[in-house]
């Protein structure tokens, strides 16, 4: 059987404790993030081939929002509502990660010359 879904996204949407040293997506517009996926997502007609879930605590805090992209396993960090019709063109219909979201631990190291 095929997964239900050709893309999921799911939005980091933990909430620590006011002050703690990690941070949390909550506070920097997790919930509005998540909204923003479920109405491009609604918008484009694709919502039944796709679908935007929040997510517990992705252990990403520093890099929130955190978003990550399965089956791929692509993930975004900073991401802002603004960010996700860039999002939701780019990597979901068109199959390419946006570059400038990856986290750090998605870019790619320069691979090294043959030869040396």
């Amino acid at each position: 059987m095929a997964p239900p879904f050709q893309r999921h996204v799911f939005v980091c949407t933990n909430r620590r404790p006011d002050g703690h040293p990690k941070g949390c997506c909550a506070t920097k517009g997790a919930e509005e993030v998540r909204a923003a996926f479920k109405s491009e997502l609604e918008k484009r007609g694709i919502k039944g081939q796709m679908r935007a879930n929040a997510a517990g605590c992705l252990d990403t805090c520093a890099f929130g929002v955190s978003v990550v992209v399965y089956p791929e396993g692509v993930w975004y960090g900073g991401v802002k509502t603004e960010d996700v019709p860039a999002i939701v063109d780019e990597h979901l219909v068109g199959g390419r990660p946006v570059e400038r979201l990856l986290m750090p631990l998605m870019k790619k190291a320069p691979k090294p010359e043959a030869g040396k």
